[in-house]
């Protein structure tokens, strides 16, 4: 299984190391070519409007939108989250016009927890991955669902409230966390599961 990890800004690294530990091929994605071939794709954290001036500056915004379509799995974690929501608002500045992919039917907020000081570490439990150790740095929080998306996870914060952590819409997975992080390998397990089906 080969496995992309978008290589523009952000975690990368991480994702790929623990891929290769999990005995997945990981290749870093930098152009639309790099997509060819691939099984499945992660996302990272980073700065969600650097990432996403680099994918709409580098022509990759419509070759993921058409792995989407062809149901490759895509996993966005953090920035990468924020990246593939159809609404994005900040707590602080509220409207954003930045780039986004767009591809799933949620909605989140950005820095949803609070500046990078805030930064924690928490248990949640996710549907049909089970309880796992999340990073929340700068973290989005995923406040609605719709269409063919739905909420696999939530977290009771003393700022942000109940709100969502997790969503997949078909072979699609936003988590506002970073698994890379934590180093909670179910969760890639989930998701690579995705893309043997």
């Amino acid at each position: 299984m080969r496995v992309g990890v978008l290589a523009l800004q952000g975690d990368f690294l991480e994702h790929a190391e623990i891929l290769r530990e999990l005995g997945v091929e990981a290749v870093y994605v930098k152009k639309p070519g790099d997509l060819a071939g691939i099984d499945a794709l992660i996302i990272p954290g980073g700065e969600s409007t650097t990432i996403g001036n680099l994918i709409s500056a580098r022509n990759l915004g419509e070759p993921i939108a058409e792995l989407a379509r062809s149901g490759v799995p895509i996993m966005g974690t953090c920035a990468g989250a924020i990246l593939l929501a159809r609404k994005i608002v900040d707590r602080v500045v509220g409207e954003t016009k930045q780039y986004r992919l767009g591809l799933m039917d949620i909605g989140v907020v950005r820095n949803a927890f609070g500046r990078q000081r805030n930064s924690f570490t928490a248990r949640i439990s996710l549907e049909g991955v089970g309880e796992v150790s999340a990073a929340f740095i700068r973290a989005p929080a995923i406040v609605e669902a719709w269409g063919g998306a739905r909420i696999l996870g939530y977290i009771d914060h003393p700022v942000a409230g109940r709100v969502g952590v997790a969503a997949q819409q078909g072979s699609m997975l936003a988590l506002s966390f970073h698994p890379e992080i934590a180093g909670d390998r179910r969760i890639y397990s989930y998701f690579l599961d995705l893309a043997r089906r």
